[in-house]
């Protein structure tokens, strides 16, 4: 199933270890680049949370940001450490006495001062089991958008094959009416030379001239990469590249059709090509 790279979640949860928030943000990238912000109590998860992600991901640059709280009845509560406590003041008083004019002490500056009021301790082993399991969630409601938009990318590619399919098959219908033409036409310039021509060597160069103009060989390979994207699409791992690379070849095809183009309506087809080409390969940058 084809994913677009594009997408956004959020998972919250809040408990007696606190409150935790996951954000995910992921953008259309060449490979899968993860940027991850963690707060200081749950630093040493970014290895598990780099291997879940990239399990579960092939593609995009994919921002994870974890936010917690702690639950409100910690927050308020302030704990000093009176030994702490009583030996900076300690301290304080000392330089006092040895600077007569020094400024006040101020409690805040004291409150500061590390080691004075005691961190709050949570259990990180729990924490960490919701922080990971709460992260699954958060994954699973991304991949869910970006399969959401990939069914859009895949409806709008499908669109656009059917209708280049289409171009193709009128090309091909109208080639012998082309080369038909291109014949007569230089057969009557021929006409009008006052010298006879060798038939051998004019059959040699309608044929040269049928060669130079051929586009048969064009329209088979565009018709081969609309079956392939076709089948591409139904491939469940992530087929961004393959389509990507599908492009190029699309294009290739087109310009060539233009080149040997024969006549204006060809000529036309070949615009419209790269038009729908073009048009696709932007949906292709986003898919997985």
């Amino acid at each position: 199933m084809i994913r677009s790279m594009t997408a956004f979640a959020r998972q919250e949860c809040e408990n007696s270890q606190g409150v935790l928030v996951w954000e995910m943000r992921s953008l259309n990238h060449r490979y899968l680049d993860i940027a991850i912000r963690l707060p200081e109590e749950l630093r040493m998860l970014e290895p598990s949370v780099r291997e879940r992600v990239t399990a579960r991901l092939g593609r995009g640059k994919v921002e994870c940001a974890l936010r917690y709280r702690l639950p409100a009845n910690l927050q308020a509560a302030i704990n000093l450490d009176e030994d702490n406590l009583v030996r900076l003041l300690d301290a304080c008083r000392v330089v006092e006495g040895r600077h007569g004019n020094v400024a006040p002490i101020n409690a805040g500056e004291v409150l500061r001062w590390p080691g004075v009021v005691r961190e709050v301790e949570v259990e990180r082993a729990p924490l960490m089991e919701l922080a990971l399991s709460l992260l699954d969630l958060a994954l699973d409601e991304l991949i869910e958008m970006r399969e959401r938009e990939g069914r859009q990318i895949r409806e709008i590619l499908e669109q656009r094959c059917t209708v280049m399919s289409g171009l193709v098959s009128r090309v091909r219908q109208r080639l012998p009416e082309v080369h038909a033409r291109i014949r007569d036409k230089l057969l009557s310039r021929l006409a009008g030379l006052e010298e006879p021509l060798d038939p051998g060597r004019l059959e040699q160069e309608l044929v040269f001239l049928a060669q130079k103009m051929d586009v048969d060989e064009e329209l088979d390979r565009l018709d081969g990469h609309i079956a392939e994207v076709r089948r591409v699409l139904e491939i469940s791992e992530p087929v961004g590249r393959r389509l990507d690379f599908l492009m190029q070849e699309f294009n290739r095809e087109a310009n060539t059709l233009g080149s040997k183009s024969a006549d204006a309506d060809t000529t036309r087809v070949s615009v419209e090509l790269k038009v729908l080409i073009e048009q696709m390969r932007e949906q292709v940058q986003n898919a997985e």
